[in-house]
Parts: structure tokens; C-alpha cells; sequence
């Protein structure tokens, strides 16, 4: 059985380049500058400084205006750049946990390939220790002996 490579690993390298290619449109370049922008901390602090400078008119204004504010201004805005901050960061991670994984993949398969190229070196060297072994057990006629006798049979016994 002949080995052949599988043709999945190619279309995977491939597959994965592609997605790098369609940030290029301009929509999700400017999504992806937004993004970037808006989850950072300096960011998040600067939404927290514009959410209490409206603080003062909501604790004036009462209890549930109060709450209001919290829940509708502080929250909603601090929160998000928050949020976005640890979103990007278990990214990061998970990306390169899945790097990891991918070389780790990768050098398996190779270990795998040169395995089998092993084994296939070993079974065409077993196959030619098995040949000279046959050659050595087949009884030889020793010459000049006329074939008669038990010396006459095997050569060397």
C-alpha cells in the first residue's frame, strides 16, 4: 500500500489565508478601526469621565433618575470598552492557543510522515535480510563431488 499525503492539510493552509483578505473592504476596516478604538481602557476611562459629569444633575434630580443614570449612562458606556478590553484579550489567547495546537498538529503529521518512511525502509531491508537468509538455508551442491554422499548435499556443513 502506497502512502499518500492528505490532500486536507493543503486546502487547510489555503483555506485559513483567505480570511485575512476580507478585512481589506472598507466597511469592516472601519468596523475593525472602531472596535479598536472604542475597546481599550483609555477609552472606557474617558466614557467614565463624560458619565459623571452628568452625575450631579442625577442625583438631584432624585432617586429614580438616579438609577436611570447608572443603568442608561454609566453602565451602558464604561461597561462596553470593559467588555471589549476582556473580549480581546480571551481572543488573544484562544488565538494562540490555537496556534499552539496547529503547529502541534503539524509537527505530528511530519513525525507521522517520517515514521512511515521508516517503516517503509524497514519492510524493503526485512525483505532483503529475508532473501540472503533464504540464499543461505538452500542446499548447495559442492562441486567435484559427483553428488553422492552427505558432504556432496549441503556446501559447508
Amino acid at each position: 500500500m502506497e502512502y499518500v499525503p492528505n490532500p486536507y492539510l493543503e486546502f487547510r493552509k489555503r483555506f485559513l489565508r483567505p480570511v485575512e483578505r476580507r478585512e481589506a473592504r472598507f466597511n469592516n476596516l472601519l468596523a475593525l478601526k472602531i472596535t479598536n478604538l472604542v475597546g481599550t481602557m483609555w477609552c472606557a476611562y474617558a466614557f467614565a469621565c463624560l458619565a459623571l459629569i452628568s452625575l450631579p444633575a442625577a442625583i438631584r434630580a432624585g432617586t429614580p433618575t438616579l438609577i436611570a443614570w447608572i443603568a442608561q449612562t454609566f453602565l451602558q458606556l464604561v461597561l462596553l470598552s470593559i467588555i471589549m478590553v476582556g473580549q480581546r484579550v480571551a481572543a488573544a489567547k484562544s488565538d494562540r492557543q490555537l496556534e499552539h495546537t496547529y503547529n502541534d498538529a503539524e509537527q505530528l503529521l511530519k513525525v507521522s510522515d517520517a515514521m512511515h518512511c521508516l517503516l517503509k525502509q524497514n519492510t524493503k531491508l526485512t525483505e532483503e535480510i529475508n532473501e540472503v537468509v533464504r540464499d543461505i538455508r538452500k542446499p548447495r551442491r559442492v562441486a567435484g563431488s559427483g553428488g553422492r554422499g552427505p558432504s556432496a548435499t549441503l556446501a559447508g556443513s
